[in-house]
């Protein structure tokens, strides 16, 4: 972890990161949209809430970096745009990257990029236009020392449903880890394991490469709280949470929880306090 830019997104510290997610309204789902319809609101409260980085799409950034002040939380860009969420999906599938993206997010002063490494159950085009997405997008990001988070997501189909779900499946997911590191990520975010107490062997899959861990849908606060601990004694080095943070009735309270967690380690118990209505 040698890029300059990594030291804004990581606590001085604790050497820990907390990335709130809010670049749903990129991959064209409507329920995605739920807690950030006005944008421009979500990224004010997000800012005053104080998390490490906030993760946003090309259209949406300008949001976060024209604030002024050098306190505000780190820019994370997303990078490509893919169409797996949807029930029932659409037809042909893809994932697709923003050509100048690297570019694009020097201009914007981003700390880091983000893109996906999709593995579809009957779909092995997708994962190869991923692959595909990394390899150039890596040629850009070593140029302009843009650290490149890779996002790996193993999916499986949804029982009596058109669409995916996430798989927790530790062999699947410590592989499609690997293919993430062996592909030169500086940094990985990855789902949680099915039996979090598995989670160690995600960390050592992406040997000394940052995993942070992936937020998913929303659960309540203490089992949130609880497996964010569990993650970050096996050796992750932060989260990424979307839908938990910008869905939560106290957008502000659970980053404060989640801060003290990650950077304090604070107990559960301590940190459910510092959320209005816990639950």
């Amino acid at each position: 972890m040698t890029k300059p830019r990594l030291n804004r997104l990581f606590h001085a510290r604790s050497g820990r990161a907390l990335d709130v997610a809010v670049d749903h309204g990129a991959f064209h789902e409507h329920s995605f949209l739920t807690g950030i319809e006005d944008m421009r609101q979500t990224v004010a409260t997000l800012v005053d809430a104080g998390p490490d980085a906030i993760q946003l799409s090309l259209g949406q950034a300008p949001l976060l970096q024209s604030i002024p002040g050098k306190q505000k939380p780190g820019l994370v860009l997303r990078t490509d745009i893919a169409n797996v969420y949807n029930d029932p999906l659409e037809s042909p599938l893809h994932s697709l990257h923003v050509p100048d993206a690297i570019e694009v997010a020097v201009r914007l002063d981003a700390v880091a990029v983000c893109v996906n490494l999709l593995d579809l159950p009957g779909h092995p085009e997708v994962r190869e236009q991923c692959i595909r997405s990394i390899l150039a997008l890596r040629t850009d990001a070593e140029r302009y020392g843009m650290p490149l988070m890779i996002e790996p997501l193993v999916m499986q189909t949804k029982p009596g449903s058109g669409g995916y779900a996430v798989d927790g499946d530790t062999a699947k997911i410590v592989t499609l880890v690997r293919q993430a590191r062996e592909l030169g990520a500086d940094l990985i975010k990855a789902d949680p394991t099915d039996d979090i107490a598995d989670y160690h062997r995600v960390v050592q899959a992406a040997v000394d490469t940052p995993v942070l861990v992936r937020g998913g849908g929303r659960v309540d606060d203490r089992t949130l709280l609880e497996r964010t601990v569990a993650v970050l004694a096996q050796g992750a080095r932060g989260i990424v949470y979307g839908r938990n943070v910008i869905q939560h009735p106290d957008p502000a309270g659970i980053t404060a929880a989640l801060m003290a967690v990650v950077h304090e380690d604070a107990s559960v118990d301590d940190a459910l306090g510092l959320i209005g209505g816990a639950r």
